[in-house]
C-alpha cells in the first residue's frame, strides 16, 4: 500500500518555522485522523458577544439564533505527532461582508476567492505541548493542553474535554447513540484569527469520508469545571442541548496551512 505521505494531495512545498517547542514545518499535514462535528443553535445575542471586538459577525442566523460548532478529533498520524483535539467555533463572516448570510459558502472550496464564510475559534484545547505552541504563535488560536478522550463506534459517540487544572473534572462531554446516518460533503475550512494584532485567514484543504446524523440521539454535557471553555458553552445555552445535526469523518485527511494576513 503506498504510504500517505507520497499522495499528491500531501506534496506541498514546506515552511520551516520556529516555536517555543522547536522546529515545525508547514502546512501541518494530517495523514489519518477521525473526526465528530456537532452543530447547535445558539442564542444570537449570546454568540455576537463572542463574537465583540474580532471584526466578525455570525454567518449562519435565523431570526435570533445562530449556529455554532463543536468539533472533536483524533489525529492517527500527522506531522507534528499524535494528538487529540477539541473546538469550540462560530461559522463568521468578516463584518466587511456585503452579505448578510452565506449559508451556502460552506460548501465552497477554500481556494475560490469568493469564499467568505469561516470559522472563528473560540477554545481550542489539544493534548500535546508542541500542537498547541504551534496554535498560539504560529495563528494565534485560543489553545491549551489538557486530557481529550475521544470513543467513536459506528452505533455510539463518546468524546470529552477534561479541565487542565483537575483533570477529574470535565469541562464538557458529547455522547449518545447516532442512529441512521447519510452520506455527508467533507468541509474544508477557512479560519478567522489573530496574532500580535495582525488579522490571520488560513485555509484547511480537508477531504475523507463523512456521514451526517440526526442528532437526536446524543446530547451535550457541561461538567462543573469553572475553566473558561465550560463558562463559555455556558454562556451559548449548550448544557443539556442536543445538536441540529452531527457529522463523522473517518479517514479524515488535511492540510493547516500558514495563515495570511486581510
Amino acid at each position: 500500500m503506498p504510504s500517505p505521505q507520497n499522495d499528491p494531495f500531501f506534496q506541498v512545498p514546506l515552511v520551516s518555522r520556529t516555536t517555543s517547542e522547536g522546529a515545525t514545518d508547514f502546512p501541518i499535514l494530517y495523514f489519518d485522523a477521525r473526526c465528530v462535528q456537532a452543530f447547535f443553535w445558539c442564542p444570537l445575542a449570546a454568540v455576537q458577544a463572542r463574537l465583540a471586538g474580532t471584526g466578525l459577525r455570525p454567518a449562519m442566523v435565523w431570526g435570533d439564533r445562530a449556529i455554532v460548532g463543536l468539533a472533536f478529533f483524533e489525529y492517527l498520524n500527522t506531522s507534528i505527532g499524535l494528538y487529540n483535539e477539541a473546538g469550540v467555533a462560530i461559522p463568521v463572516l468578516p463584518q466587511s461582508s456585503k452579505h448578510r448570510t452565506r449559508w451556502l459558502q460552506v460548501l465552497q472550496d477554500v481556494e475560490s476567492p469568493q469564499r467568505e464564510l469561516g470559522f472563528h475559534v473560540v477554545h481550542l484545547p489539544v493534548t500535546t505541548p508542541a500542537a498547541c505552541a504551534a496554535g498560539r504563535e504560529i495563528w494565534g488560536y485560543p489553545k491549551f493542553v489538557t486530557d481529550i478522550p475521544f470513543a467513536l463506534s459506528p452505533k455510539a459517540v463518546n468524546v470529552a474535554v477534561r479541565d487542565p487544572g483537575d483533570r477529574g473534572l470535565s469541562i464538557t462531554a458529547l455522547k449518545g447513540n447516532l442512529g441512521a446516518s447519510l452520506p455527508a460533503p467533507t468541509l474544508s475550512l477557512l479560519l478567522y484569527s489573530a496574532l500580535d494584532g495582525q488579522k490571520l485567514r488560513t485555509k484547511v484543504n480537508v477531504r475523507g469520508k463523512t456521514r451526517a446524523y440526526a442528532g437526536s440521539g446524543v446530547r451535550l454535557a457541561v461538567g462543573t469545571s469553572t475553566h473558561p471553555m465550560a463558562t463559555t458553552l455556558r454562556l451559548l445555552g449548550l448544557d443539556q442541548a442536543r445538536p441540529l445535526v452531527l457529522t463523522t469523518t473517518h479517514g479524515f485527511q488535511s492540510r493547516l496551512n500558514l495563515g495570511q494576513p486581510y
